[in-house]
């Protein structure tokens, strides 16, 4: 293992962790805030994606795919909240779940009618294909610049929640909705705007996810099981937890898939190893979880309460 290699490795397990992040902090955003167990945010995520692949294809230009991408998501959210999650407030959690998994089935339906099975492919943009040169490693500038996007959505989310006003309405209507109500805050237009900005968050990860990832049915399902990681893993209802755990878990993932078989291989016969190998990678975050759920049931950046 050289130097390079895992600087390059630890870019990666960056970069992912910056694309969960952005999927996990319109999540969490929902599940911490609003209550709600929203299993179709990855189908958002995916659609996203279309939205951006299909303004792409049609114009060439990235800016429109972005604002496809985020006010389409935006208004898909929008009509999901007041069509289905709006009804489900004051409902058991289970059918939160069995409601959000049928929205899952319908938005898949919608994408292999709308874009078929066939995956839809991205390109780069211009202006990022080239790489950058980081202490001896020529990295995708792309990639910097999902990083840099994540970074920056992190600081502005961390500043509407703690230093605005709808975001100290968030956090009362998250510990006292009943009060907030009281004082004449529209709680129903609060949980939509709350619920829209998380849809958009998605549609914005989407957006980032679609060069580097083919566009598909059924996308959004497999990087929505990692967003839970995360959450469980940061802390559920935290942005901070969601943007740390999201760096841990991408790093750990990462890592894990790009050294653990190797690693195999020097502790065990050769065939063992290529069955064990990535077969341990692939569980590696899900070990973590289980150690920081044994340790810190509330994960490891809970919400600050007081």
């Amino acid at each position: 293992m050289t130097g390079s290699l895992l600087l390059a490795q630890l870019l990666n397990g960056f970069q992912l962790g910056v694309l969960l992040f952005l999927l996990s902090a319109g999540l969490t955003l929902v599940l911490g805030i609003m209550h709600v167990i929203n299993l179709a945010h990855g189908s958002l995520f995916m659609m996203g994606a279309y939205f951006a692949a299909a303004a792409y294809g049609a114009s060439d230009s990235f800016v429109l795919a972005a604002l496809a991408a985020v006010g389409g998501s935006l208004l898909l959210g929008l009509a999901l909240e007041r069509m289905v999650i709006a009804r489900l407030y004051d409902r058991d959690h289970l059918y939160q779940v069995l409601a959000t998994f049928g929205v899952i089935l319908i938005f898949n339906e919608v994408a292999r009618f709308g874009w078929g099975q066939a995956p839809v492919f991205m390109n780069v943009p211009d202006a990022l294909s080239g790489t950058v040169d980081l202490f001896g490693v020529a990295y995708p500038a792309y990639r910097l610049a999902i990083i840099a996007v994540g970074l920056l959505v992190g600081a502005a989310l961390y500043w509407l929640v703690h230093r605005t006003r709808i975001g100290m309405l968030i956090r009362a209507g998250a510990s006292d909705a009943g009060m907030v109500s009281a004082l004449g805050v529209n709680i129903g237009r609060l949980n939509a705007l709350v619920f829209a900005a998380g849809a958009a968050l998605a549609g914005l990860a989407g957006l980032m996810a679609g060069p580097i990832l083919s566009v598909q049915p059924g996308m959004g399902e497999p990087i929505l099981i990692l967003t839970l990681v995360v959450l469980i893993t940061g802390g559920v209802g935290s942005i901070r937890g969601a943007f740390y755990g999201a760096l841990i878990v991408g790093v750990v993932d990462t890592i894990g898939r790009a050294f653990t078989p190797g690693l195999m291989r020097e502790l065990m016969e050769r065939s063992l190893a290529q069955a064990a190998g990535p077969a341990i990678a692939s569980m590696l975050i899900y070990l973590l979880m289980a150690v920081v759920l044994a340790v810190r049931p509330a994960g490891l950046f809970p919400v600050k309460h007081g």
